[in-house]
């Protein structure tokens, strides 16, 4: 069976904190899953970057997709990685419920390291005047209180609970932490990412 490295194991879990999800043919449980991941055209340069580091789990080259919501039409660079035994574990800590809702597992504590906070960064992140946004949407807010207590208790990162409608949680990252922020992520960002914790004002 293939052993993901730590370096990759990191990226994926900061994928998956974001925009990133596990997913397998019906029934969920009966396959090994695939990572998927895909962004707007407008972060391509990050989709092939993430590309780079997974092509080896890759059995095709990223894709166009396009989609229309309320009549609008935009693209997005997609790719997955071939089904793998290896990915078992994280999807057992991402997802419950037969696999299909995705938390923010327990155990984020031990696997928060900054590779994976640079991702979620990356995927998720927006500057935001003098401190950082972290578009957590889709989790609960006990999930996006259990990531802030680690950023705290772990990296000394204060942050606020935002909400983008009474049901989308966010994450505020104050300005007198984006220090201690960029000397964690900045070695792991793309060049084309680095506008989101150095770009504040």
């Amino acid at each position: 069976m293939i052993v993901l490295p730590i370096y990759v194991k990191s990226v994926i879990v900061g994928i998956l904190l974001s925009d990133g999800n596990l997913s397998s043919a019906k029934p969920r449980f009966a396959e090994n899953p695939h990572l998927t991941f895909k962004q707007g055209l407008n972060n391509s340069k990050y989709v092939l970057f993430v590309y780079s580091i997974l092509a080896h789990y890759c059995n095709v080259y990223p894709s166009l997709v396009k989609s229309v919501r309320k009549n609008k039409v935009s693209y997005a660079l997609y790719f997955r990685t071939r089904g793998l035994p290896c990915l078992n574990e994280l999807r057992s800590l991402f997802y419950i419920e037969n696999y299909v809702e995705k938390i923010i597992p327990e155990d984020i504590y031990n696997i928060l390291n900054p590779v994976a906070l640079a991702h979620i960064i990356m995927g998720d992140g927006s500057a935001n005047k003098c401190g950082l946004i972290i578009c957590t949407d889709s989790y609960k807010i006990i999930d996006v209180v259990r990531l802030m207590n680690v950023l705290k208790i772990r990296y000394n990162i204060d942050s606020t609970l935002r909400f983008h409608t009474p049901s989308q949680p966010r994450i505020y990252i104050r300005q007198r932490s984006m220090p201690i922020l960029r000397v964690l992520v900045k070695p792991h960002m793309t060049e084309s990412m680095l506008y989101k914790i150095i770009n504040v004002y």
